[in-house]
């Protein structure tokens, strides 16, 4: 369920000239959320990972995606820099939404409450002029390096970058560093929780989650409100596995970075 960066049949910009990438800022109607990885398929179309609560309808509380309400595929979605409480930020890329767990799921009539409360997970297919302002490595750490297929044990260290725009640009706030707490039982390796001095905020949502090798572990989906403060992210192993059954993108893959993992 990956491709080496070389062997995906792309050209990517170089991470130093790239506008488009994991912890780019995305915006989808009215909503902000912070892009995670990039994929690609047997057609050598790029898409870019997001939450699929970013395109919500309702309110933040509703998690349930095989009942929340969702803006429909083909809505446009923009990749911007800069984005602040009083600006949007520049425009730096254009997308549409083409897949959605939480539309999938509900055409599917999806009942398993694991599934239904941790499969967030969305693809922008990027517009063709702008490919060439992709590439699929994280800011600040690199990678991945793989995909995660095993989880992660409790107290194992995971690596993110969000890009909320609450940050109101400040770069050195994005890179977040932070250990698994104790699985649930209950979620079957759909989730896993996360405590960080530096938590994820409103707008990191979707961000990429590494795991201390440098695999790509998952996706944020949730804010907890506990103390000290924990964040949900959905098993990206799990999420791609459930897309490529029912998205209808042949050869659905997650693309590894050009860049090495630089995290633990």
């Amino acid at each position: 369920m990956t491709v080496a960066a070389a062997d995906a049949g792309v050209r990517w910009a170089s991470r130093a000239n790239s506008q488009i990438a994991p912890g780019t800022q995305v915006y989808t109607g009215d909503g902000q959320c912070t892009a995670n990885f990039v994929f690609t398929d047997k057609l050598r179309n790029v898409f870019v990972g997001q939450a699929a609560h970013c395109a919500a309808r309702g309110s933040s509380e509703e998690t349930n995606g095989c009942r929340a309400d969702s803006l429909p595929l083909g809505t446009a979605v923009t990749f911007r820099r800069g984005g602040s409480p009083v600006s949007a930020g520049d425009l730096v890329g254009r997308g549409r939404l083409v897949y959605s767990s939480w539309i999938t799921m509900q055409q599917r009539n999806e009942s398993d409450s694991a599934v239904c409360g941790h499969n967030d997970f969305a693809l922008v297919k990027v517009d063709a002029r702008y490919l060439k302002l992709v590439n699929p490595s994280l800011p600040f750490w690199g990678g991945p390096t793989d995909l995660s297929t095993s989880g992660s044990a409790s107290g194992a260290e995971v690596f993110s970058y969000g890009n909320s725009s609450l940050r109101a640009g400040l770069a050195a706030l994005s890179p977040q560093q932070g250990v698994i707490e104790s699985a649930d039982p209950a979620v079957r390796g759909w989730a896993h929780t996360t405590t960080s001095p530096r938590p994820g905020i409103p707008g990191d949502s979707g961000s990429a989650y590494l795991d201390a090798n440098g695999r790509a572990l998952g996706t944020l989906s949730t804010l907890g409100l506990s103390i000290p403060i924990t964040n949900t992210i959905g098993d990206l192993n799990h999420e791609l596995t459930y897309a490529r059954a029912h998205s209808g993108l042949d050869n659905l893959r997650l693309v590894l970075g050009t860049e090495p993992f630089t995290g633990s």
